[in-house]
């Protein structure tokens, strides 16, 4: 079950951003090569912010809550999911480890106990 939660995070979160595109909620900056976009809620606060490369996800994104609290940490690289992806969530923090977009391991921690859910 916390497999599928994890991976129903990482659909949502790979989604949100082009949902939110088509608003003014979506701030955009160049930085070199790399375009960095910030989006926010409707109230004003940061919801994302990452980098694209040539039209793809690529780098560092972040997700928050409205109250500014990180709730994701999450690695692309020319629009793949790579490395470590980390998962804040009513205390349990879930790592989902990437390589070439698919997931390679899992590890829950709640009350400082942790879970390997796959390897």
């Amino acid at each position: 079950m916390k497999a599928f939660s994890t991976l129903l995070m990482v659909f949502l979160m790979s989604f949100t951003l082009f949902a939110q595109t088509e608003n003014n909620l979506v701030k955009t900056e160049k930085q070199g090569d790399l375009e960095k976009v910030t989006i926010y809620y409707e109230s004003g606060e940061v919801h994302q912010m990452g980098f694209i490369k040539n039209d793809k996800l690529h780098g560092e994104w972040k997700s928050f809550d409205r109250d500014g609290n990180t709730i994701t940490e999450a690695n692309y690289s020319k629009g793949m999911k790579v490395g470590k992806w980390i998962f804040w969530n009513n205390g349990e923090k879930t790592e989902v480890n990437y390589k070439n977009s698919r997931i390679a391991g899992v590890k829950v921690t709640n009350n400082g106990k942790t879970e390997v859910v796959s390897n």
